[in-house]
């Protein structure tokens, strides 16, 4: 997800979340990481429990641009957690459609959260719900090239997972073009060599061999001072991108940062940007 520094505490408030790890670097990702960008930006990393067995959301800020247009991409987010669903439906914070056991949100930006009054069983994001312009074609990728389970499936939607235990993949059918727009964002994977997918390099052999799209060949990528990791990222059918990174290595570099709320909040407390580019005709707006 894309973002501005203002938004984060939209998450860190309203649905309890925590700061797991914030890192910055002064030039665009080779992996396209922080998107089509060159210039300095940031990630933080917020979920509910460590990164090693729970679905997180990396947060990315680009310091020179100021907004980003949404598309049809994304669908929401499900979470269940009772005191998130209190401070949403009690709070300040836009509500699309609320229940007794249910409320819809838009977070700044317009990324849209479900948020259940139910106990979690688990981690609390159990749902990560993209859009399918063909459903078969979409439900035949995930499941046949990248090995997800289908779960369920009627007309109009598509469950899959790697586990049931772990956040699930919906594919939500709407019979039109997906229009990604510039804040759209990726599904990363961490991939245990053999165990629940194909390792990296036979998963990009197979993408290969079957003429999908690679958006960026397998590469190591380094985080200062933290471990290198090698990644792929694919795109779907419909140009959804996603990340199948190696596991082993991913594991060392997403280890829970003590220091990370100091990090953001110093980042925060930082960050000039918008003077500095008010001064100079203002950010771009993408």
């Amino acid at each position: 997800m894309v973002y501005c520094y203002q938004i984060a505490p939209f998450y860190l408030l309203s649905f309890t979340h925590q700061v797991l790890r914030h890192e910055e670097f002064g030039e665009g990702c080779k992996a396209f990481c922080n998107g089509p960008y060159d210039g300095k930006w940031s990630k933080t990393m917020i979920g509910y429990g460590p990164e090693d067995n729970h679905f997180v959301l990396e947060l990315t800020y680009n310091y020179g641009i100021g907004s980003y247009k949404m598309g049809n991409d994304f669908q929401y987010i499900q979470i269940d957690q009772p005191e998130a669903f209190n401070r949403v439906k009690n709070g300040s914070w836009p509500i699309i459609s609320s229940s007794t056991e249910c409320v819809e949100t838009e977070m700044p930006g317009g990324y849209r959260f479900r948020i259940y009054d139910r106990e979690p069983n688990g981690d609390p994001v159990k749902l990560v719900a993209l859009s399918s312009s063909v459903l078969q074609r979409s439900i035949d990728y995930w499941s046949k090239k990248c090995g997800m389970h289908l779960l369920s499936s009627t007309t109009t939607e598509a469950t899959l997972c790697f586990d049931p235990a772990q956040c699930h993949l919906k594919l939500v059918a709407t019979n039109q073009l997906v229009d990604h727009a510039s804040a759209f964002g990726r599904i990363a994977f961490a991939c245990p060599k053999k165990e629940v997918c194909l390792d990296l390099m036979e998963l990009q052999s197979l993408m290969d061999a079957e003429k999908e799209t690679i958006l960026k060949r397998l590469v190591s990528l380094d985080t200062p001072g933290k471990a290198t990791v090698e990644v792929i990222i694919l795109a779907d059918p419909d140009g959804h991108e996603i990340c199948f990174v190696g596991d082993e290595a991913f594991r060392q570099l997403s280890q829970m940062d003590p220091n990370a709320d100091k990090l953001l909040l110093d980042a925060i407390q930082l960050d000039k940007s918008d003077d500095w580019f008010r001064k100079h005709g203002g950010k771009a707006t993408q």
